[in-house]
């Protein structure tokens, strides 16, 4: 059992130390649901100052397409963008559009569908004059196709500060029992013209990933390559939405620690976030995306905050989690425990003057909660809590015991960007794990 006296002597050897916390996940309010009824893996496309939607195939065609004035809505529905295939596709599977505009002003859809000699998914491309469509196809035959890896599915584009243009897809390996890849193609202005060999940018392998890494957006972020991608399986709770970011385009690509969107991180609010479309613009990003609605029959399309910590993504409705140990601690210390987020916390905030300080980012400005990850054992524990030098909100730790983590929340208003928060002891001893900001 640790008891209060054994504590200061790590409080003296480690009386102040400094980390830079790091967040891993994403932040706040619930996101609006802009679309109630199917449209999965949406694609959003802005042309003069109305937006085009994209969906993957439903009663409303091929490449379903609705328009709006703003992206929270409302949205119309327009005819289907590609009303006929192109003649090597079967119907019934035209799956996760993406429609670009070329330098010459035209639109290129690039979509997958069933080829009927392949008897797999793969990549086609159209073209047409307006981003409405009708798009007409392109070629006699699919422009990525290769039955081996399972074929090949989820085209998006991609063009580079120098004006180099470039499809990413992700191949189908998990249709034939493989990991599976996601790779980036350079092509010419044209989209449709394939230069040069494909790139291999990130590859299934985590746990949680279930063998499946799909529907990859890449957008740059100051020197840094982001790439955002859905994992699992898309049929429920577990699909989830994650990123990996470079410095080069061709990578290495690290991946993010945990998930930006999950359903968990959603509190519920989202169920199975997944093929999500990054929308840049001068008046602030948003996060496109869809999620699982009435009992799981329909995809919903959802729209988010988005802001960036260094090249790190934050997603306003969902949680980011910044671990208390790389804050800074004043008269406390960092202690391991196999218990603990990330195998250590905050601990020994056995004075009047111990406090931990963890940066936290906001999106937007506005009111967000604070989940503090806590554990108390000599009884229930106090810490104040204060926001970038504010006044102080107490926040109370129900009695836990040692090693048995628990969540505390605060109310918090944020400003856009970083913000400093502070909790220092107030009665009695308490840990700390983890902060999540919602």
């Amino acid at each position: 059992m640790r008891r209060p006296l054994a504590r200061l002597l790590a409080a003296l050897v480690a009386a102040s130390c400094v980390l830079v916390a790091a967040p891993a996940g994403a932040a706040t309010r619930t996101p609006t649901l802009a679309l109630g009824t199917d449209f999965p893996d949406p694609d959003i496309l802005k042309a003069g100052d109305t937006y085009h939607a994209y969906s993957t195939n439903n009663g409303n065609g091929n490449v379903p397409v609705a328009t709006a004035s703003a992206l929270t809505g409302p949205w119309t529905r327009r005819a289907d963008a590609l009303p006929v295939l192109g003649a090597w596709a079967s119907g019934g599977l035209t799956w996760a559009p993406d429609v670009s505009r070329r330098g010459d002003g035209t639109y290129l859809l690039y979509y997958t569908a069933r080829s009927r000699s392949a008897g797999r998914q793969c990549i086609g491309a159209a073209t047409s004059t307006s981003p409405l469509g009708p798009f007409t196809p392109v070629g006699s035959g699919p422009l990525v196709c290769d039955p081996a890896e399972g074929g090949d599915i989820d085209p998006s584009s991609f063009v580079d500060t120098d004006g180099r243009r470039y499809l990413l897809y992700k191949d189908d390996g998990n249709a034939v029992g493989q990991p599976t890849s996601l790779w980036a193609q350079a092509v010419a202005a044209d989209g449709v013209t394939l230069q040069g060999g494909r790139i291999e940018l990130l590859r299934s392998g985590r746990a949680e990933e279930a063998g499946v890494v799909e529907a990859p957006v890449l957008t740059r972020v100051g020197s840094h390559y982001v790439l955002f991608y859905s994992l699992g399986g898309y049929g429920g709770d577990g699909y989830q939405t994650s990123y990996a970011s470079a410095t080069s385009l061709a990578g290495p690509y690290t991946k993010a620690y945990r998930s930006l969107l999950t359903t968990a991180s959603f509190d519920g609010a989202v169920r199975g976030p997944g093929g999500a479309d990054v929308v840049r613009e001068a008046g602030g990003d948003r996060l496109v995306f869809h999620g699982w609605l009435n009992n799981y029959s329909a995809r919903g399309m959802y729209v988010a905050d988005l802001g960036w910590a260094g090249d790190n993504p934050v997603v306003r409705g969902s949680r980011v989690r910044y671990e208390a140990e790389r804050g800074t601690l004043h008269h406390c210390a960092v202690r391991s425990t196999t218990t603990a987020s990330q195998g250590q916390v905050a601990a020994y905030l056995d004075y009047a003057d111990s406090w931990v300080e963890v940066g936290v980012f906001a999106p937007r400005a506005g009111g967000y909660t604070a989940y503090v990850g806590y554990s108390a054992g000599y009884g229930d524990a106090e810490h104040t809590l204060t926001v970038n030098g504010g006044a102080g909100q107490v926040v109370a730790y129900p009695n836990t015991g040692w090693e048995t983590w628990r969540q505390a929340r605060a109310d918090v208003v944020l400003n856009a960007g970083w913000n400093t928060l502070r909790l220092t002891r107030r009665s009695r001893w308490a840990e700390l794990d983890y902060l999540e900001i919602a």
